[in-house]
């Protein structure tokens, strides 16, 4: 389609991509209608991903009064599911995302063109001077689009999205096959983590991570089940599904742990009922919006989830193995290197939930409006997260600095990790507008369902990031980590930036005239 106006904002898009973005900056906080969907997405997603790690610090508090072995024994369990969890779901919730957002876009549109064509008929009629009239309902019945929702059996208006009966499918599907493996691995991963037979950390660790695992089925169907709601521009409901589920483990801790003497086993049954709890909240209420039954198994288009869910696969594994191994590298260099980069590294990581909020707003828009062929909204969108990712960066840059500067004691009393943590907080306050824009780049891309791009640039960056580390690290010691992991995420940014400034892919239409294929 050959776009039939040009607006100011195209004609500044078109000659100057990279500077089309980022103009208008007055316009950042406006109060009007993007604007105001912007943050009814954004500040929900970041308040119930902020929620999980908030509950975990409560667990883990709760934990540790039963004693150091036990502590430990947890952390090392929790890492492994964490690890595990995380390569299925982060594919998982993007591709859901972007996905339903094209359907509901697409439904939409359809059901908006046929009412169109509905009130055109029956003008006609009335001009006509037709008295046998077509019943009102007539149509309705026969068509299958009826504005944004269908008419089921039951008289109550749903959404028919067949993306949704497909996440959760896979969300299922991959929950059991995860819940199989680490029930069936357990003594060999925790072998593996350094826990060895003669561990005193042995049992209860076992004894942790097998019962966890009993829950990986219901946090992939919820986080699957979260990305349908994020498509749908709702994310509302997951943040009350987390808080109510996240409430319970907080309340259930202490009376398994200590009222029924269960220990660690009790920490993981408390944990595990929480996540069945917010998975069948979140079930509930996707029921009430959508038909989860498809009327073909070809409609559930698994190949396609499959396809792009496997690029993002390998874009998780590049960036977690550059993290991983910063964290492998400061290990060598000896535990206190290891207690500052680990202090850095949580504050650093932390920091990014917030952007994340941004870029899960980014997404869900973008694809609804790519879908729609709405690239006006498109530019809008795309320049006002970018333009609110950066201010988010830079505030965050002085509080992060304030902070960490003022409490580091907070974290440590030992005065060579104090020392060391001088040298990492610049690094860790400096890069926060450079990861803010990075988050958000990346959501942009989902959005654009850009996938292959997002998941090949990834593999590059990780290569060239590798070396950094390698390099830097063995010239610059713990300094020489932190600025390698700084490159890491400039080229992340640079990434974005490059994808929109040559007006390739999804971007090709700011050339003006072209719209992209697909």
């Amino acid at each position: 389609m050959i776009m039939d106006a040009v607006s100011p904002m195209w004609k500044n898009m078109g000659k100057s991509p990279l500077w089309g973005l980022f103009k208008s900056p007055r316009e950042i906080f406006k109060k009007d209608e993007l604007g105001i969907e912007i943050a009814q997405i954004a500040l929900p997603a970041a308040l119930a991903l902020t929620a999980d790690p908030i509950a975990s610090l409560v667990d883990t508090a709760f934990i540790g009064h039963i004693g150091p072995v036990e502590l430990a024994a947890v952390g090392v369990a929790i890492a492994i599911f964490n690890q595990a969890s995380k390569v299925a779901i982060f594919p998982l919730v993007s591709i859901t995302t972007s996905f339903v957002a094209e359907e509901d876009a697409k439904t939409n549109s359809k059901g908006e063109e046929y009412q169109n064509i509905e009130m055109v008929d029956k003008q006609s009629a009335v001009d006509n001077e037709k008295e046998e009239m077509i019943p009102k309902s007539g149509i309705h019945h026969t068509s299958p689009f009826l504005t944004s929702k269908e008419m089921n059996s039951g008289g109550v208006n749903k959404r028919h999205i067949s993306s949704a009966s497909s996440a959760l499918i896979i969300g299922g599907a991959l929950g059991l096959i995860q819940a199989l493996i680490l029930i069936c691995t357990a003594k060999p991963l925790l072998s593996f983590m350094g826990v060895q037979s003669d561990s005193p950390m042995l049992k209860p660790a076992l004894r942790y991570l097998t019962l966890r695992s009993l829950g990986a089925p219901a946090v992939l169907l919820s986080l699957a089940m979260q990305g349908v709601f994020r498509g749908l521009k709702d994310t509302k409901t997951p943040l009350y599904a987390t808080l109510v589920g996240d409430v319970a483990n907080i309340i259930l801790d202490p009376i398994f742990i200590f009222v029924f003497g269960f220990g660690v086993s009790g920490a993981a049954i408390a944990h595990v009922i929480s996540q069945y709890l917010i998975t069948l909240i979140l079930l509930v209420r996707l029921m009430k919006e959508v038909n989860l039954l498809p009327p073909t198994v070809k409609e559930l288009q698994l190949s396609r989830f499959l396809k792009n869910g496997s690029l993002l696969l390998f874009r998780v594994i590049a960036a977690t193995f550059c993290v991983t191994l910063a964290a492998s590298l400061a290990s060598k260099q000896g535990s206190t290197s290891m207690a500052a980069f680990q202090i850095c590294l949580q504050v650093w990581l932390a920091t990014s939930l917030l952007a994340d909020g941004l870029a899960v707003a980014g997404q869900a828009i973008l694809a609804n409006a790519f879908a729609r062929n709405d690239y006006e909204k498109v530019t809008a969108t795309a320049s006002r997260v970018l333009q609110l990712g950066l201010i988010l960066g830079l505030i965050l840059s002085i509080v992060v600095a304030i902070i960490l500067q003022f409490s580091s004691t907070l974290f440590t009393k030992d005065v060579n990790v104090l020392r060391l943590l001088q040298l990492g907080i610049p690094f860790v306050a400096v890069t926060q507008p450079i990861n803010s824009l990075a988050f958000v780049f990346d959501g942009l891309n989902y959005g654009a369902s850009d996938f292959a791009y997002s998941a090949y640039s990834m593999v590059s960056i990780a290569v060239l990031s590798i070396v950094c580390l390698f390099v830097l690290s063995s010239s610059n010691g713990f300094v020489g980590i932190w600025f390698a992991l700084s490159i890491f995420m400039s080229l992340r940014a640079v990434a974005g930036f490059l994808r929109i400034g040559t007006r390739t892919g999804p971007w090709i239409f700011l050339r003006g005239g072209l719209t992209p294929v697909g």
